[in-house]
């Protein structure tokens, strides 16, 4: 393990780090404009709960069928003009899904989306963690949380559009426009150079031995099964980020019959709480280590919102929406960096691997929940985020504890 000396960051290296914090934001925002409008476009297709999670698993089938892709895009274009590119095509990808005119282009718009959103968190998290790098401390749960600001943005916007009327076209639109130009700019600022792993000039910068860490040989037992691991915490993250995507407005609004609008907040909720969570989730980390952050994050997903669903009322599911994404703050950029760190594993390759496969929880989520639903109530089918909280806290013991 290595361990990562303060040093202060230049001019450059604090431009890039507000460049791929710009990066996170738009990534966040482009897809949250979408979500609020789910239960239109459910109505307007005129399909089921069954039939409407299907199409929905459709963005995390593109993301698990182009992840691996990633790496080969960085390692031949550069993680910052990959993550540019990938935020380009996610807004092409979300406005067709939003004036798709059937459930198979639904599906399909939503896969092209996914298969670049896919491709931009890569890009994105690997610039981010040269960045870090350049400044020698852990600054990964800040790019998260202002992820996080631009999931609110877009979920905010989206609410804003709904309540003025304008048509899902105009609205994904305009987004799309203006998050792809601040995503153009913020190019400009990214750090130059190979993205192949940290270069001679970074390592020295932290403190590093530029040999260190590049693995190449087997990869022993006690590294698989603790990457198994950290993809299945990663994983309990999406599936409770899935909750709020896909679910959250739906329940609302249709088993507990909350407005268009109020219906809204469920999702916002969720990601305003895991922004907190992220703000505050560096300082929280190296005071209690990521293991003990991780098993009272679990508990707080488990109680927060196996309340809710126990004693269902609109402000009660709302608070343990938002308990659920507190709880689940930390956990992914905890995954991902970790998982760089294993030994006996080439820089990235941990990264891209959490990346890719923590993405089944997005895409096993909506068909189980829907099938579910339809067999009992959405109620039961949310479940699976109390659940993901006891799974984390099962498997917090292989995160790291505090450093002394």
């Amino acid at each position: 393990m290595t361990v990562d000396v303060l040093r202060e960051p230049t001019r450059a290296d604090r431009r890039a780090r507000a460049a791929v914090a710009v990066l996170f934001l738009t990534n966040g925002a482009l897809f949250a404009n979408l979500l609020p409008r789910y239960p239109q476009i459910k109505d307007d297709l005129g399909i089921g709960n069954a039939a409407y999670g299907l199409a929905v698993a459709a963005f995390p089938t593109g993301a698990i069928v182009a992840g691996l892709a990633a790496g080969v895009l960085v390692r031949a274009l550069g993680s910052a003009r990959v993550a540019v590119l990938g935020t380009l095509l996610t807004g092409a990808g979300v406005l067709a899904a939003g004036v798709a005119g059937s459930p198979a282009l639904f599906a399909a718009a939503l896969f092209l989306a996914g298969a670049m959103d896919a491709i931009t968190d890569v890009a994105q998290n690997a610039h981010a963690l040269r960045v870090q790098r350049r400044y020698g401390r852990s600054i990964i749960n800040s790019f998260h949380a202002i992820w996080s600001i631009g999931a609110v943005t877009g979920g905010a916007m989206a609410a804003g559009a709904i309540a003025l009327d304008l048509s899902r076209g105009q609205h994904l639109l305009v987004s799309g426009v203006v998050f792809g130009a601040a995503a153009c700019v913020a190019l400009r600022y990214c750090l130059p150079g190979p993205d192949t792993g940290p270069t001679v000039e970074e390592a020295t910068a932290a403190g590093h031995d530029p040999g260190q860490g590049q693995g190449g040989g087997a990869v022993s037992r006690r590294t698989a099964y603790l990457l198994t691991a950290l993809v299945l915490i990663a994983t309990a993250g999406t599936l409770v980020e899935d909750a709020g995507n896909s679910w959250a407005t739906l329940y609302l609004s249709d088993s507990l019959d909350a407005s268009v609008t109020l219906a809204a907040c469920g999702f916002i909720a969720l990601v305003g709480a895991q922004f907190i969570g992220r703000l505050i989730g560096d300082r929280l980390v190296d005071r209690f280590g990521q293991r003990q952050v991780a098993r009272a994050g679990g508990i707080v997903v488990a109680a927060g919102m196996g309340l809710a669903l126990a004693v269902p009322t609109v402000p009660g599911t709302i608070l343990g929406f938002a308990a659920a994404g507190f709880g689940v703050a930390t956990l992914v950029p905890a995954a991902m960096h970790e998982a760089d760190e294993l030994p006996g594993l080439k820089p990235g390759s941990g990264l891209t691997i959490v990346s890719w496969l923590m993405r089944l929880g997005f895409l096993c989520s909506p068909p189980v929940v829907g099938l579910v639903a339809d067999a009992t109530s959405l109620r039961v089918g949310l479940l699976v985020v109390p659940l993901a909280g006891l799974l984390v806290i099962l498997l917090s013991p292989v995160l790291r504890a505090r450093r002394t």
